[in-house]
């Protein structure tokens, strides 16, 4: 995984306060939640996922979702790949998956922390 991207989860985790310092097989992890179902996602301190944590573009990039960590979240590979497959496509032309994107933004905002304020680092 390349160094940009495990900044970028280093960004979400510092920025999703379901994310908490762990021991994880003997060293310091990160664990937190799945954006969509709480799934227990688990984050070596450098970024890289020892679960199968993927980066969720809450907005879909295809619908002009950026890279801001506001429109980021985790989430576990099974939740983030059905709604790329399922839901993306048609953002655009369905009310109940911008339904979705909503309450995925508003669960994200809920869950916010700022970077600034954690004193764990």
């Amino acid at each position: 995984m390349s160094t940009a991207k495990r900044r970028r989860i280093l960004g979400i985790i510092a920025t999703d306060r379901t994310f908490e310092r762990t021991e994880h097989r003997g060293r310091e992890a990160w664990i937190g939640k799945c954006l969509h179902c709480n799934a227990h996602l688990l984050v070596d301190l450098d970024g890289e996922p020892i679960s199968r944590a993927t980066i969720e573009h809450i907005v879909p990039q295809t619908a002009g979702g950026t890279d801001e960590l506001a429109n980021l979240g985790l989430a576990c590979a099974r939740c983030n790949q059905g709604k790329g497959s399922r839901h993306d496509p048609h953002y655009h032309r369905d009310a109940r998956v911008r339904e979705m994107v909503e309450r995925l933004l508003a669960r994200r905002r809920e869950r916010w922390r700022d970077p600034d304020a954690d004193d764990s680092e």
